[in-house]
C-alpha cells in the first residue's frame, strides 16, 4: 500500500521506492552568523528553527530507503559558473566570491558553502552543486532522477521563496509530483514562506502539494501498519 499524505489541496500518494527527499541549500552561508544571509542583514535564526524538522525528514528518508539529495548553491573558485549579473546584484561590499567571516562567499570548498553540522550528508547520498537558484538549472539532476526511476519529490530547505520555490516549479514543469514539507522549509521573511505555500497549492495544486512533516510521518507509519500481516 502506498503512503497517502493528508496534504493540501488533496491527498498525496507516493511510493518510497520512486521518491527522493530533496533538501535544498542547508548551508552555513545561509544559516549561520557571519554567512552570506547574515551579511545581507537577515535574521538567520528564522532558518535555524527548521533544522530539527529537517533532521527528522532525513531520518525518515533513510529509514524508508528513499533517495536523498542535498543541494548546495556554490560556485567554482574562478567563478566561471557565476553570471556577472548575479555577482553584481545588490552592489554588496562583500558578495559572492569575496572573503567573509566564513571564507569566500558561496564558493565550493569554503567553510560557508558547507552544510550545517546537524545536516551532513551520509555516504551514498547525493550532493548536488548548483550555480543557480533552481536545482535543475545547469545540473544533471533531471537525468539522475529519471535514471533512478524517481517520480515524486519531498522538498524542504531554504529559502522558501527563492531556491525552494524555483526548484519546485522546475520539477513541476518536468513532470515530477512534488510535496513541499512546510515545516522543513523557511524564509528570512515568514510572510514570504506563507505566501509560497498558498501559491503551491492554489488552483488544484498548480505547482504541487504541501503538508507538515507529521503528516508524512503518519502516512508512512500507516502504510507500514497496513502492510503487516495480521496476527494468527
Amino acid at each position: 500500500m502506498k503512503p497517502i499524505v493528508d496534504a493540501r489541496p488533496y491527498p498525496y500518494a507516493f511510493d518510497p521506492a520512486h521518491t527522493a527527499v530533496v533538501l535544498i541549500d542547508m548551508q552555513r552561508d545561509f544559516l549561520e552568523p557571519g554567512g552570506f544571509g547574515a551579511m545581507l542583514g537577515n535574521d538567520v535564526t528564522t532558518l535555524q528553527r527548521i533544522v530539527p524538522a529537517c533532521q527528522a525528514l532525513l531520518a525518515l528518508a533513510r529509514a524508508h530507503e528513499m533517495r536523498v539529495i542535498h543541494t548546495q548553491e556554490a560556485h567554482d573558485a574562478q567563478l566561471l559558473d557565476c553570471p556577472p549579473s548575479k555577482r553584481a546584484r545588490g552592489g554588496l561590499s562583500c558578495g559572492i566570491g569575496d572573503v567573509g567571516p566564513l571564507g569566500r562567499v558561496l564558493v565550493a570548498g569554503e567553510p560557508g558553502a558547507g552544510f550545517v553540522a546537524e545536516l551532513q550528508p551520509l555516504p551514498g547520498e547525493t550532493v548536488l552543486r548548483k550555480p543557480g537558484k533552481g536545482a535543475f538549472h545547469a545540473t544533471g539532476l533531471d537525468a539522475m532522477l529519471r535514471a533512478s526511476g524517481i517520480t515524486h519529490l519531498l522538498i524542504g530547505g531554504v529559502t522558501t521563496e527563492v531556491c525552494v520555490q524555483t526548484t519546485m516549479r522546475e520539477a513541476n514543469d518536468r513532470g515530477y509530483e512534488c510535496l513541499l514539507v512546510e515545516d522543513c522549509a523557511a524564509s528570512y521573511f515568514p510572510h514570504f514562506h506563507a505566501a509560497v505555500v498558498e501559491m503551491v497549492v492554489a488552483q488544484g495544486g498548480i505547482v504541487g502539494w504541501a503538508a507538515p512533516l507529521a503528516a508524512v510521518q503518519d502516512a508512512l507509519r500507516g502504510a507500514m501498519q497496513e502492510a503487516r500481516p495480521a496476527a494468527a
